[in-house]
Order: structure tokens, then sequence, then C-alpha cells
């Protein structure tokens, strides 16, 4: 079983930067996909950026296309997610999930595909 271990997050005002990271504890072998969820107050859960490990490949939900950048480095078994020119609309609760490759694509960033999930961190941009 992953333990996802969070960290980042706070408030900022619009226009500014955040980095969020979130390292995989028990992860040992295997391809997988990782990555960003948030959800806004009143809202469901959404995708934001998810890696998949096998082709080094990212996808970014249309939103943050150009302002977030997702990263890993496969020796700590950690993502990042660089947050630029935040937007008020970007406060949130993001959580790291994290789940094995098994066939289904990464980059539909399907809240409903992942089993393990971390704690959260809150992200408040004020305008």
């Amino acid at each position: 079983q992953v333990h996802l271990v969070e960290s980042g997050g706070g408030s900022v005002q619009a226009g500014g930067s955040v980095r969020l990271s979130c390292t995989a504890a028990g992860y040992t072998y295997g391809s997988y996909c990782m990555g960003w969820f948030r959800q806004a107050a009143g809202k469901e859960r959404e995708g934001v950026a998810v890696f998949y490990a096998a082709a080094r490949a990212t996808y970014y939900d249309d939103s943050v296309k150009g302002r977030f950048t997702i990263s890993r480095d496969g020796t700590k078994n950690t993502v990042y997610l660089q947050m630029n020119s935040l937007k008020p609309e970007d406060t949130a609760m993001y959580y790291c999930a994290f789940r094995m490759y098994g066939g289904n694509f990464c980059g539909a960033l399907d809240r409903s595909d992942y089993n393990n999930w971390g704690q959260g961190t809150q992200v408040t941009v004020s305008s």
C-alpha cells in the first residue's frame, strides 16, 4: 500500500506562486500515474495535473495549462506541482493521488481511477 505525504500550500495573492510536493512512501516497482486533484468548496474534485511514469508524460487540465507544471524526482518517488500566475479561482484543497498503471489513460484525469489519496493541502489565492 502506498502512503502519500504532501507538503506545500498556503495563502498567496493573485499572480503569485506556490509549490506542492507529494512523496509516495511504500512504492517499490512498476509504472504509475501520480498527480494532483483539487476540490473547491461546494464543488466536485477535479483533475489538475498528472505524471505518467512509463512515458514520462505530463497531462494538464485546460484551466491550468501554461501556468502549472508537474514534475517528478524518481529518486525520491516525489512529484511536484509548481503553480504560477495563480488566480482566485485556483483556491481549493489540493489532493495528491497515485495509482499503478493498469491500462486506463492517465491523461483522462479521472478521480475514480485512483485508490491512493493524500490528506490534502489548502491553497488560497486572494485578489
